[in-house]
């Protein structure tokens, strides 16, 4: 059997978001094949070993602490209650979502523990994260985006509803540059709502994007693989009981967004839709997976709105709908995952190291 580690929470608004991924995973993973080892990293930064899951939204702060030792060829994980180093996982499950999680930082410490994981590597994962690189790389593969603006905290006092929407239209979204799960994103449809939404989103980054309203239907295609990776078909999130897909619509409530998998378009537009999720997918360096969420206008226009380079597992997450659609089961996405990092992680072996 094959040792695998999730690690699971993090130093991020959607640290409850990545417990409830890791503990679907956990239920689902094949354990024929593999022994899990479970790896928290609570709110304060600190990464510990989980022995006991309960039902918690949150990593406890407590429990043994563990200590990471680069460069070592065996026991690189260290138990610091015990002194004694953690048997070594052939791969890490990495659903850490959000800041610290997805940008690039904790694949860059990855790397340098020589360990396989999930996800893309640090140049996709970082350049994904950041929404105003992500839609430049995106603009230069000639790949259509929404207009708007990207803005940096110091300039926070010059900006001015009215001009903008003269530019961009109204309404307008704003959003964090570094951030994910709709956490400070803004629908603002008037001067009164503007203030407030660029003061919230500013809590959560020191980068801000501001961006026109797209009219089209919101649809999302899921990733899989590395040199040829395969995409499966769109789904289409129609929401019901909210204006926008925020937060709790994904991940807390089962009946504020409709899922449907496959999505009704022509077969032209899936086409293209899927064409699009591939371009973009390897625009910006992606590996093993990522989720392109995209909008398609009345015209057959697409749009990418941006890329989740990992996206949720919870049991209403599209990322696993859309595979098993595609015939793969939720555990058999898991062990395919696990396959593909550990294929990525032998190809970079083979890369000479001295000269």
């Amino acid at each position: 059997m094959r040792r695998i580690a999730i690690l699971f929470g993090g130093k991020s608004p959607e640290h409850e978001i990545s417990v409830r991924s890791a503990r679907n995973i956990n239920g689902a993973i094949d354990k024929r094949k593999f022994e899990v080892m479970l790896i928290g990293v609570d709110r304060g930064g600190c990464w510990r070993l989980i022995e006991n899951y309960g039902d918690w939204k949150f990593v406890p702060e407590e429990g043994a602490e563990l200590a990471l030792v680069p460069g070592k060829e065996k026991g690189k994980i260290i138990n610091t209650t015990s002194g004694e180093a953690l048997p070594d996982p052939e791969a890490i499950f990495l659903i850490i979502h959000g800041p610290n999680g997805e940008d690039g930082t904790i694949q860059g410490l990855l790397r340098i523990m020589d360990l396989p994981f999930i996800g893309p590597d640090v140049l996709g994962s970082s350049v994904a994260m950041d929404k105003a690189y992500a839609k430049t790389l995106l603009s230069d593969a000639d790949i259509n985006v929404a207009n708007g603006m990207v803005v940096n905290v110091t300039d926070k006092e010059s900006l001015n509803y009215d001009s903008i929407t003269i530019q961009l239209g109204s309404p307008i979204f704003i959003k964090p540059a570094n951030m994910g799960s709709s956490v400070g994103v803004h629908k603002v449809n008037s001067a009164a709502e503007f203030g407030p939404a660029i003061e919230d989103a500013f809590k959560y980054d020191h980068k801000i994007l501001i961006e026109e309203m797209i009219h089209g239907r919101e649809l999302e295609c899921a990733v899989l693989g590395n040199e040829f990776p395969k995409v499966s078909k769109a789904g289409e999130i129609l929401v019901v009981s909210e204006e926008e897909y925020s937060f709790d619509a994904k991940y807390t409530s089962a009946t504020a967004a409709k899922v449907i998998v496959p999505a009704e378009v022509s077969e032209t537009a899936m086409e293209a839709l899927r064409k699009t999720a591939i371009k973009a997918y390897k625009a910006l360096n992606c590996e093993v997976l990522s989720r392109v969420d995209m909008f398609l206008t009345e015209s057959g226009k697409v749009y990418v709105n941006e890329i989740n380079t990992l996206p949720g597992f919870t049991s209403i997450s599209m990322y696993p709908k859309l595979w098993e659609e595609a015939g793969l089961s939720y555990t058999d996405l898991i062990t395919q995952l696990i396959q593909h990092a550990i294929e990525r992680f032998k190809r970079q072996q083979k890369l000479k190291t001295d000269w």
